[in-house]
């Protein structure tokens, strides 16, 4: 089963929901696709064994086979391409926005001169290892780069599909996020009782209806703020999963760079109560 934990904001909990629902299980695979800002290795204190590049295939111009016709430009549809023809007897010209690029082709393929090739660009780097018997990966986006969706892809192709996979998704609900929980099982959207956790928690319920993912919420700090996050849960029929309290000695053990099932083992009973309620929703 792939589980995606993922939130409408940052600073919800969800990678501390992640990180204490993967201590939680057994034969697990831990995913860290937050790859802007990853942090779940602060918690887990990985042994990391093995790091690769991480490229897309960027187009490279031959200007003495392009003669501008701009077809390049037409068919990319991330306007990484900008054409000026010649005129006026004065050569045409070519620039390639590298920043922009998808690396998805289609210019090398449309182009009818064969000026185009696709080179490697580096946008980052793919981490694997244990956390004891867990495994471990995460990808670090280089600084400069515009773009994680491509990264993100990088590190599911390491996915164990017989393994119980815990996906910690970037924030917010972006191309990024869509790339981080697509293909998932199941997807956990922490929230806290705030009114921009409510409305960004509206927005993440929005694009896991478009995807068609199950889904289910966790609300975080559950006694502060109000009740309308209930409220919102119990009219849209969305099953609140787990909630958990704020308590002071929490966020000192994160503060630390510690877990809550490791601080507080009584927890990890609450978590493995978390797993078997979605295995349950999966089932019905």
């Amino acid at each position: 089963m792939i589980i995606s934990v993922a939130s409408g904001k940052g600073g919800t909990g969800k990678t501390t929901v992640a990180v204490n629902l993967a201590l939680s299980l057994n034969n697990v695979q831990f995913l860290d696709c937050d790859v802007e800002e990853p942090n779940a290795h602060i918690f887990l204190k990985p042994i990391i064994e093995k790091e690769e590049k991480a490229y897309i295939l960027v187009p490279e111009v031959d200007e003495a086979k392009c003669n501008y016709c701009g077809k390049c430009r037409q068919v990319c549809a991330y306007n990484a391409f900008a054409v000026l023809p010649p005129q006026n007897n004065k050569k045409g010209s070519i620039l390639v926005f590298t920043d922009l690029c998808h690396g998805c082709g289609a210019c090398s393929f449309f182009c009818e001169q064969q000026a185009i090739t696709e080179v490697k660009h580096k946008i980052g780097i793919v981490e694997s290892g244990y956390v004891g018997s867990m495994r471990f990966v995460q990808g670090k986006l280089d600084i400069g780069q515009a773009m994680a969706p491509p990264l993100i892809r990088q590190v599911k192709e390491a996915i164990d599909y017989g393994k119980t996979v815990i996906i910690d998704a970037p924030p917010g609900t972006s191309c990024p996020v869509v790339s981080a929980v697509k293909g998932s099982d199941f997807c956990l959207l922490v929230t806290e009782p705030t009114p921009f956790g409510l409305n960004d928690l509206v927005l993440a319920v929005e694009v896991l209806r478009k995807l068609r993912i199950p889904f289910g919420v966790v609300i975080n700090r559950a006694d502060l703020g109000d009740n309308k996050t209930e409220e919102y849960c119990a009219a849209e029929k969305i099953p609140i999963l787990m909630r958990i309290p704020f308590k002071r000695e929490i966020a000192e053990a994160y503060s630390q760079g510690k877990v809550m099932v490791e601080v507080f083992p009584d927890y990890k009973k609450r978590f493995i109560d978390l797993f078997e309620k979605i295995q349950r929703i999966e089932q019905e």
